[in-house]
């Protein structure tokens, strides 16, 4: 755990430079606008330690996989978000030095990711070998409004001397992937050019063997030079290699001089324009930024920003460090999917590292379908809902693969665009739970928002593939007379290969039943619209609701009635029982200190498999079942996945547990502030930062909804004085501040309306409409 960033309530801070942790600090100080984002790395280029990162959303490389053992249905490829052109470059040179932080003596360094307004800015005083001395601010943001581009104001005062300054602004493209599997580059050049204060650089893909499309990009870079504020006349020498443009501008400076460079940049993909056109539309774009100018933009990325803030903040009193940590969380996730386009995902690293590859996991359903649902409007949950309709036919594909047969569908663990492209067999085959929050995310969908046209629409195909995969995937055992389910791998990752785990087993019948009831309700109220899907999806009716009935029946779940306790599987009790206070603090990380052979016979859990469970079907348990199995697996669990502190939290909450969830909060919100599990240096855990935001409202809050109608069991931590979040539900958004003494909740919009708080129900009066001005 590191704690080198300021705390305050707004803004990431770094004071003075901590080079040892600078790959860290990229990931923090991240930037993104839905289309690309940027890795906070510096402009003018650094030969310490780094992880260079600029990406653009939907654009990935099918990089061969790379195991030791093949074994039939492993995926042919490892689907990766590619590091694209970088678009920040501007190279600095004093007389015949380079300006590199890694040789210079640094002072006065300050790095400030500004979360309210949306930009990262820099400054420091740097000496070179020379003894020259510069004086640099630095500012940039990727555009919300104009979301294929980014700015770039970077400032440069020499100090101590006059003399020559060389400025090269620069695009790029002979970039690659730390985590390439054959140290293979992804792109080529098609085509490159540069003209007066400008360059463009358009690359493809390189070919692949597996019949994914190639995807062209054409980044793109206009600049303007200012000195001491104004415009000047000045050469700049067109620099042009393979993968690379740029342009070459030397002035004369002196002690004092401020020399301004606006950059303006943009990346266009083939996902969002005519290949044919991407050249043209790049340099309209470009024109089009240019013209409103470094100010203008500006204040359209802050008013931008402050409409998000309006419909997601929570408020904090009494706590710097809880607040910056669950802006940050907010800030990252809001700029890494905005919802607009339902071929795009959330990935778990985001726009900030290259770690785990594709952009889709179980994640986005599980712990960010709850974030968007209350925070954005219903389409962006839709359209992550559709995302998977739309790759249906793969997991059918994906199934096949494995000897499934009928319409079974399994979604894969990790993808892109629907196949599979994890490598590992105990979670490319195993870790099949990832077909139940699909279907569970289907109904959290439903419940909250109510609209239970999409069931007849997408969802009940999405559910009839999945209960048939569970219906094929269990298995009869006669030494039980039960159904069973063998061979699996739950959340927890500290386990494989294992036999009836609970949480799958109890998801998976859960996903049959629900189908059986959606299935119901599409013959009630949409006939013939089931009529048309059983027609289409070759639905035996009697045959297969009546094994799915039978499974419902009899499956087998582990549980020891001894202990009182649902089992992680049928042997966890075979395992040492020992402790993580039994854990020396050196043996932590245990993935990071231990062999995997040592972690899986031990007892300690990555996330808690049954809580998890626990967390999804909590209104299917008594309290006491709830708190008895919380009891016995919160100290056994490790939290070395980013996922598990939210469900704890939410849990303890709910348990009156105040000090553990406040605990379990600030580990989740601070996991990459603070570099909890010490793997920051490689992205942010993106999706887990929905689980943030699930700590405070759902656990803090409470906030459930039963029956159609908002459920609060709002408590505040002794830490807080007060705090406030808004949601939206169906029509209205509401305004809920908590203080120890009281809930208040305020209608911002809609009706008026009902709301259940802690058991008593409340009518919250309609939003006041405040009437336009007279002309």
């Amino acid at each position: 755990m590191k704690n080198y960033l300021n705390h305050d309530e707004w803004c990431i801070i770094e004071e003075g430079f901590h080079a040892d942790w600078n790959e860290i600090t990229e990931s923090i100080m991240s930037l993104g606008n839905g289309r690309m984002g940027q890795r906070g790395n510096f402009e003018e280029g650094y030969s310490g330690k780094t992880l260079p990162g600029n990406y653009v959303a939907g654009v990935y490389f099918p990089d061969k996989t790379r195991v030791g053992w093949w074994k039939n249905g492993y995926p042919n490829y490892f689907a990766k978000v590619i590091n694209a052109a970088n678009w920040i470059g501007i190279q600095i040179e004093l007389e015949d030095e380079k300006l590199d932080l890694a040789n210079c003596h640094v002072h006065e360094f300050r790095r400030t990711l500004n979360m309210k307004e949306g930009w990262l800015s820099r400054s420091f005083v740097a000496m070179l070998p020379s003894g020259k001395q510069v004086g640099v601010t630095a500012k940039r943001f990727c555009s919300l409004t104009h979301d294929e581009g980014g700015v770039i104001r970077y400032c440069i005062k020499p100090l101590n001397f006059d003399g020559k300054l060389t400025i090269m602004p620069y695009i790029d493209g002979t970039i690659s992937n730390r985590d390439s599997n054959y140290d293979q580059k992804f792109w080529q050049e098609i085509h490159r050019e540069t003209g007066f204060a400008e360059g463009y650089l358009h690359l493809t893909t390189v070919p692949n063997e597996y019949g994914v499309p190639q995807f062209q990009v054409v980044t793109g870079q206009k600049f303007a030079l200012y000195k001491d504020g104004a415009s000047f006349p000045f050469q700049a020498l067109p620099v042009k290699q393979e993968g690379f443009v740029s342009s070459r501008i030397q002035l004369d400076v002196i002690a004092g001089e401020e020399i301004a460079l606006i950059k303006y940049a943009c990346n266009l993909s083939d996902q969002n324009h005519a290949r044919e056109d991407l050249l043209a539309h790049a340099k309209t774009y470009l024109a089009t930024m240019a013209e409103k100018g470094y100010e203008q933009l500006l204040r359209e990325q802050i008013e931008a920003w402050a409409q998000k803030w309006q419909q997601m903040d929570i408020v904090i009193e009494g706590d710097v460090a809880a607040q910056q940590a669950i802006r940050f969380n907010l800030f990252q996730l809001s700029q890494t999917y905005t919802g607009e386009d339902d071929r795009l995902n959330i990935g778990p690293k985001g726009f900030t590292g290259e770690k785990y590859g594709g952009v889709t996991y179980w994640d986005t359903e599980a712990y960010c379908i709850p974030f968007y649902l209350s925070t954005a409007e219903p389409k962006v949950a839709r359209n992550l809902l559709i995302y998977r309709w739309k790759q249906l036919g793969k997991a059918i594909e994906n199934a096949e693969k494995l000897g499934f047969t009928g319409g079974a569908a399994l979604y894969p663990m990790v993808t892109m665009n629907g196949e599979e492209c994890h490598n590992e067999w105990e979670i490319t085959f195993e870790e099949i739970h990832r077909n139940g929050a699909i279907a569970y995310a289907i109904y959290d969908y439903i419940r909250y928002t109510g609209d239970t046209a999409y069931l007849g629409e997408y969802g009940f195909e999405v559910l009839l593939g999945i209960a048939r995969f569970w219906s094929q995937r269990i298995t009869w055992s006669d030494e039980r007379q039960q159904f069973v389910m063998l061979g699996v791998t739950g959340p927890n990752e500290y386990e494989n290969n294992v036999n009836n785990n609970w949480y799958t087993n109890y998801i998976a019948r859960w996903c049959l039943q629900y189908t059986l009831e959606v299935a119901d309700q599409l013959k009630n109220t949409e006939a013939e619209r089931y009529a048309t899907l059983s027609q289409q999806l070759q639905l035996n009716e009697e045959a297969e609701f009546g094994r799915f009935q039978a499974i419902i029946d009899q499956l087998y779940l582990p549980e020891s009635k001894e202990l009182g306790v649902f089992l992680q599987q049928d042997s966890y009790l075979d395992k040492e029982q020992i402790l993580v206070t039994d854990l020396r603090p050196e043996d932590r990380p245990l993935n990071q200190k231990w062999s995997w052979d040592r972690i899986l016979r031990s007892p300690f859990i990555k996330q808690a498999d049954v809580l998890q469970g626990l967390y999804f079907f909590e209104d299917e348990f008594e309290e006491a079942t709830i708190r008895q199995n919380y009891d016995y697996y919160e100290p056994r669990t490790v939290h070395e996945s980013s996922l598990s502190p939210c469900v704890h939290a939410i849990l303890a909450s709910r348990l009156g547990m105040d000090d553990k969830a406040y605990e379990m909060y600030l580990r989740t919100s601070r996991l990459d502030l603070d570099d909890y599990n010490n793997d920051t240096e490689d992205g942010l855990h993106i999706t887990s930062m929905a689980g943030t935001w699930m700590s405070v409202v759902k656990g803090f809050g409470g906030l459930r909804v039963k029956d159609g109608q908002l459920h609060l069991s709002p408590r505040c931590p002794q830490q807080w004085q007060s705090y406030s979040f808004i949601i939206r539900f169906r029509d209205n958004i509401l305004d809920v501040h908590v203080r120890p003494d009281g809930t208040e909740i305020e209608n911002i919009a809609g009706d008026e309306l009902t709301v259940w708080v802690h058991g008593e129900n409340r009518s919250i009066p309609a939003a006041i409409v405040e009437a336009p001005e007279e002309e």
